[in-house]
């Protein structure tokens, strides 16, 4: 109960507070190229339920059709501004609103695409899907440089999900089993740090 009251809080003052910044960028997303303003993806919620996830979209319209439902390097599907929102994390900040509907937490594991949860092993899917997904979490920040890692590999893919999928899983389930309020303040503080020093 104190998780979702904390959750709602800081996802409604938290859309009060950067309205402003939210519209100028939906403009400069409608500005700079073809194709809605938010992308909406299925993603796999709490107890498997699916739900859509939103984001500020930062491809091409047609890019699901382009390509693998992951990010590789440079990808010549991201738009001009979308390189900046992602390098930001600016494109998650629609997903204040999947907060506050209940879809999703302020902390917890990220929530994936049905192909992928497909592949969990049956015991890690069972805790993982047990709480709500979240918008940050612990392996967020270890693995923010993610897209430059797969760029690396000879297969894309297949490293995402022999390595780095188990890998998430294995922190994901490491902080349902650890979670409480004063974890999630800091997995916020810590995601804000890694933020601040990527861009400085």
């Amino acid at each position: 109960m104190a998780k979702r009251l904390f959750d709602l809080l800081c996802a409604g003052l938290g859309l009060l507070l950067l309205s402003p910044l939210l519209l100028l960028l939906a403009l400069w997303i409608k500005l700079d190229s073809r194709g809605p303003i938010f992308f909406r993806q299925e993603r796999v919620g709490r107890y498997g339920q699916p739900f859509l996830i939103h984001k500020f979209r930062s491809m091409q319209v047609d890019a699901p059709a382009r390509g693998l439902q992951i990010t590789v390097g440079a990808d010549p599907r991201i738009t001009r501004a979308g390189r900046l929102l992602r390098a930001s994390k600016l494109d998650e900040l629609p997903q204040l609103w999947d907060v506050l509907r209940g879809a999703m937490s302020l902390v917890g594991p990220r929530p994936e695409v049905p192909k992928y949860v497909a592949l969990y092993p049956e015991e890690l899917r069972r805790v993982v899907l047990s709480v709500r997904p979240g918008i940050t979490d612990l392996a967020s920040i270890e693995y923010r440089d993610e897209a430059a890692l797969l760029a690396a590999a000879v297969d894309p893919e297949r490293t995402y999900i022999e390595q780095v999928m188990p890998a998430k899983l294995a922190l994901a389930s490491r902080y349902v089993r650890e979670a409480n309020l004063l974890g999630d303040l800091r997995l916020i503080l810590a995601t804000v740090s890694a933020l601040w020093h990527r861009g400085s």
